[in-house]
């Protein structure tokens, strides 16, 4: 009988995967007796204990290995072996997980407002984002902290800025600045307080 040290006729593949997604290693080896196969990941041996929920297959010199959810912690180095007695093979590929993500979307955008001196206002803004952007509210590019004039909530995606009383000063340009890994959005209008004149019916974006 002819023997064959072990031949990688297709190697392992790196692989980028979605956080949460299934990741496949694939590679054909050929060799005569049919070599054993083990897997490594950044040079240990593979276990299932070390990779609960890993899928291990050999059959037809086709070397399987399938993680059906990865998560960040699954990017590494994986290898895998094929030895006889005639030789071994290795071939090494990289996995590198990624989290989804999405720059933040306004779908729900500032409103201009005209209100009456010592109306309370409110400016709200919805906005999405992966992940959740942090979001800031500003007049006249000053950032706006809460206070006992000024409070900031948040509700799943809206965010609001609450001005418990207006008065003229408090006049002029707010925006709002979403902000992740993935990006950044700006929402502005104009606040317009009154100081004379009727009473103005208070207006919230919903």
């Amino acid at each position: 009988m002819t023997t064959q040290a072990p031949t990688f006729t297709q190697p392992l593949q790196s692989v980028v995967a979605l956080e949460g997604s299934a990741a496949t290693f694939e590679a054909q080896v050929s060799g005569s007796p049919v070599p054993e196969v083990s897997w490594f990941r950044d040079g240990q041996v593979l276990t299932a204990a070390a990779l609960p929920g890993a899928q291990i297959s050999f059959s037809d010199g086709r070397a399987v290995l399938r993680i059906p959810a990865v998560t960040a912690a699954h990017s590494g180095r994986f290898s895998v072996r094929a030895t006889n007695g005639a030789g071994q093979a290795t071939s090494t590929a990289e996995l590198l997980v990624t989290a989804e993500t999405a720059p933040p979307t306004f779908i729900q955008r500032l409103q201009s407002l005209t209100v009456r001196q010592g109306s309370r206002v409110r400016l709200d803004v919805r906005v999405t984002g992966i992940p959740t952007p942090v979001v800031k509210f500003y007049r006249e590019g000053a950032e706006i902290q809460s206070s006992a004039d000024f409070q900031i909530l948040q509700e799943g995606d809206l965010y609001s800025l609450l001005i418990a009383e207006a008065f003229p000063e408090d006049s002029g340009t707010y925006s709002v600045n979403a902000t992740n890994s993935s990006g950044r959005a700006t929402s502005t209008a104009e606040l317009l307080v009154q100081g004379t004149g009727p009473a103005l019916k208070h207006l919230s974006c919903i």
